[in-house]
């Protein structure tokens, strides 16, 4: 069933224009503008260029969707098959499917949301040309990346990625920004040259570079050793880029350090195309190997889960110094263990609940950052003790509405059924209870147990950002009762004293109602942040939409390419 039916030709030129076309709009925002277009400032052209060419993507990405044939969602549409490099027998082979299709529209409608933000509120730094033309060659790599069905081209649009993002942290990030950046991209490049060894041996011991053709052969081609070696290699690499713990320590760094943009797009983008390449990669062209080394992934993701969320918990506590960007960047590290726990499963249940919670995260955790963004501009540092306060200094007081899309976002977080969070999570660890064949049921159901207690230490360090964050703490007060405090004299109640014996000043009783309040949502915020608390509630609420997409195509992935 296709909602409008769109001939193939034209969802063939969709996909490859998706793709394209931030390429060639960034080469456009180098060149000077025309002259009827300059306006009066060319840096809000540029911005306003930006905006324009990541709406046109998203606006092609969401017709490509409606002319999805929604019936046959395993197989691949939209495709473009055509010789590159015939003595490697590299194609360029474009194509999409139930899986690759939410991944392609949330890259394109955060990368749209993050143009709109930055024409209001750009970060600063140097020239806003390189900017836009960064985040361009940022969006056209991410979805390539989900697009392509090529090994060597996915790992050409893998890396494209790197290079924009460094540029994005080190030249419009915060503090220590460069050697934030620095690490990210080292961390990055080194898990990448051993994946690409893996990818090489996979194309060369099977004869074909082609990802369908591989998922169809599920791994026939391979000896289990090349396989085991093809997991290991290209596992790393996928896995610094999820990041999985222990290769996790230059996300936190990362987070903290970019701009609100560049934190959006990496939260809600980049993480995703280290756990797709598995799904889309491993788990169907390398089986055996992925069934030797998922006891493995499933136990560094459960330990994900629970340092992720102690750290968070230490950052949280009163008087850490903790920074509330950087809690939402180690809160990733143990979502994305749920979505290493449910591909480790090997079941169609567990890789189902993968990807919704791939795009659950995206949605939600951008928004977080979204919303950190928005508290650090307007309280000048996202250090919670300092943004926690005395009671009616904290955003409920300040900015009410702000600070109920943060407790908002924090609860879709911790996964309260009935918003996007619970469903990947539920569903990864119903995939735990029951693993593949050949894996060690009470392993992974012990595993499964550990990472729901993650979700219980994920529920504490949330409601604590809360209660500090939007409610505020009380402020040190005396141990004696009320009427001791407040001693009544003729006349009426006396001001009671301050902590250190001297005597209050005239507004002290009132600061509360006296503290200055703050910017609360501006338009241009609610605009770019409503969309993604709107599908965080549709698709916590009518999960059955994205699971009607990815499980068919999860369901003939594992089958080897047989529905």
């Amino acid at each position: 069933m296709t909602v409008i039916d769109i001939s193939a030709s034209v969802m063939q030129f969709l996909l490859a224009f998706i793709v394209v076309a931030p390429l060639l709009g960034a080469v456009a925002a180098l060149l000077p503008a025309p002259p009827g277009l300059r306006g009066k400032n060319p840096d809000q052209a540029v911005l306003r260029h930006g905006v324009t060419v990541t709406g046109a993507v998203l606006v092609a990405a969401i017709v490509l969707a409606v002319g999805f044939d929604h019936d046959h969602p395993a197989t691949m549409q939209a495709t473009t098959d055509i010789s590159w490099i015939p003595a490697l027998d590299v194609r360029i082979h474009l194509g999409i499917d139930g899986i690759s299709l939410p991944l392609l529209l949330l890259t394109a409608l955060l990368t749209f949301l993050c143009a709109l933000y930055s024409y209001f509120k750009l970060p600063a730094g140097p020239s806003p040309k390189a900017f836009v033309a960064l985040v361009l060659v940022l969006e056209s790599g991410t979805l390539a990346t989900f697009a392509v069905l090529d090994l060597l081209l996915f790992f050409l649009a893998f890396e494209m990625v790197l290079i924009p993002m460094y540029f994005l942290i080190a030249r419009w990030g915060g503090g220590q920004r460069q050697a934030a950046a620095w690490k990210f991209i080292l961390y990055t490049l080194l898990g990448s040259v051993v994946m690409l060894l893996g990818l090489l041996l996979i194309g060369l011991k099977s004869g074909t570079f082609d990802m369908v053709a591989l998922a169809t052969d599920n791994g026939r081609g391979l000896t289990t050793s090349v396989q085991v070696i093809a997991v290991l290699a290209i596992g790393v690499g996928l896995a610094v880029k999820t990041p999985m713990w222990p290769l996790h320590s230059w996300l936190p760094d990362a987070h903290t350090a970019a701009p609100t943009v560049g934190s959006v797009l990496l939260a809600g983008v980049l993480l995703k195309m280290g756990t797709y390449g598995f799904v889309r990669i491993l788990l169907p062209a390398a089986p055996d190997g992925m069934r030797t080394f998922a006891p493995y992934l499933a136990a560094f993701a459960v330990v994900g889960i629970v340092y992720g969320s102690l750290a968070c918990l230490a950052l949280a506590r009163t008087g850490a110094k903790g920074d509330l960007k950087r809690l939402i960047a180690y809160s990733s590290v143990g979502h994305m263990g749920f979505v290493l726990l449910g591909i480790a499963t090997m079941t169609p249940t567990g890789v189902n609940g993968a990807l919704f919670a791939n795009i659950a995260h995206g949605l939600i955790t951008g928004l977080l950052f979204f919303l950190v963004g928005a508290i650090k501009d307007r309280y000048g540092t996202a250090d919670l003790d300092t943004l926690a306060g005395a009671t009616g200094a904290a955003l409920y007081g300040r900015a009410p509405r702000l600070g109920a899309l943060l407790a908002f976002a924090a609860i879709a977080s911790l996964g309260l059924p009935g918003l996007a969070g619970f469903w990947g999570e539920m569903l990864t660890l119903f995939g735990a209870y029951s693993p593949a064949e050949g894996l060690s049921r009470p392993a992974f159901r012990t595993f499964m147990a550990i990472g729901a207690f993650g979700t219980l230490l994920t529920a504490a360090y949330m409601l604590i950002v809360v209660r500090r964050v939007c409610m505020g703490e009380h402020p040190p007060h005396s141990r004696l009762s009320p009427d001791d405090r407040a001693p009544r004299t003729a006349d009426g109640p006396e001001p009671s004293a301050t902590p250190d014996g001297s005597e209050p000043s005239a507004t002290a009783g009132a600061r509360s109602a006296t503290t200055p309040q703050l910017a609360d949502i501006r338009t241009y915020e609610a605009v770019a942040w409503t969309p993604l608390a709107a599908l965080t509630v549709l698709a916590g609420l009518w999960p059955a939409v994205l699971l009607g997409l990815t499980d068919p195509a999860v369901q003939q992935l594992l089958a080897g390419g047989k529905s």
